[in-house]
């Protein structure tokens, strides 16, 4: 752990490795009970002094496959760091005709496709049950907040980027992208955008009592369309160094009134707050004092007696 606060933390999927226009404070790499980050994470000075914690999801160099990332550890350590709300970045696919490629979406729905190999949970393999309530997997103050403010950050590039909102983004297991009747399914179901990332990172992310809200960019449609070649990595990555370029950029706009919008206790952002209380089993002389030791690292509201 770090004795430095910080109350955004933002995690950079494919192509977003690092953030423009901040200052490089120090790195940090907080062993958690749940092993180390992807990443060191860098804390960094925005402009007005304000600081914030960057993450790269996939590791340094793109090294962490998609079913491997330790997101446990990713989501513990920055709560470990005073972290309150989470700005993620994630390359995805798109199964609408309207979501072109280079176009930006803040999602509001989740299907998991993922197969059960990647833990979920911080409860996982401990003595304590809790059932957190997911119907709306991301923060939905949050994500209606930055609407008009990366819209506006967009609207700055000078160039035609489309955002959209209110999209649901189905997260399959990977590494391999979908059949060409995997993604039609998914269009069925209502699926809009498609990722191996936003699970268990938002499931997480609840648990820890996080605000959570994903930045989609879109690099692909996916394998849907019938008169066009299924999607490989060479067409994703015409397109993702400048949505990541973009991304970088939206994020050095918005950051510094994030940071303000988390910073009052008790604020209307902070709706995750207290959300995990009713949703822990109560305790019995069942429970493992370790284990309560354990999740006292990620939820100390709860378990910091045991310390």
């Amino acid at each position: 752990m770090t004795d430095e606060k910080v109350l955004i933390g933002v995690i950079g999927g494919s192509g977003l490795y690092h953030l423009d226009n901040l200052t490089l404070v120090k790195h940090v790499n907080p062993k958690t009970p749940w092993g180390f980050p992807s990443s060191p994470i860098a804390i960094c000075a925005l402009p007005s002094g304000k600081q914030v914690a960057f993450l790269a999801r996939h590791g340094v160099g793109h090294t962490i496959h998609p079913s491997t990332v330790p997101s446990r550890a990713n989501i513990s350590a920055l709560k470990s760091l005073g972290v309150r709300a989470v700005l993620a970045f994630s390359a995805v696919g798109s199964l609408r005709e309207e979501i072109s490629p280079g176009s930006f979406v803040l999602p509001t729905q989740i299907i998991d496709r993922t197969k059960g190999v990647r833990p979920a949970s911080f409860f996982e393999d401990t003595s304590i049950v809790a059932h957190a309530s997911f119907g709306d997997p991301f923060s939905n103050k949050f994500v209606t907040w930055l609407e008009n403010r990366v819209k506006k950050a967009l609207d700055a590039e000078g160039r035609d980027v489309k955002l959209f909102t209110e999209k649901c983004i189905v997260c399959m297991e990977g590494p391999q992208f979908s059949t060409r009747a995997e993604s039609l399914m998914y269009r069925q179901w209502g699926g809009d955008l498609i990722n191996m990332s936003a699970l268990p990172e938002a499931k997480l992310a609840r648990e820890a009592e996080l605000s959570y809200a994903l930045v989609a960019t879109s690099t692909d449609y996916d394998a849907w369309r019938p008169d066009e070649g299924t999607v490989t990595a060479a067409e994703v990555f015409k397109t993702l160094t400048q949505n990541a370029n973009t991304s970088r950029r939206v994020a050095a706009t918005i950051l510094d009134d994030i940071h303000e919008a988390f910073a009052a206790d008790g604020g209307d952002m902070l709706e995750e707050v207290g959300r995990m209380k009713l949703s822990i089993m109560p305790r019995s002389v069942e429970q493992n004092v370790e284990d309560r030791r354990k999740l006292a690292y990620v939820l100390p509201e709860y378990f910091s007696g045991d310390q």
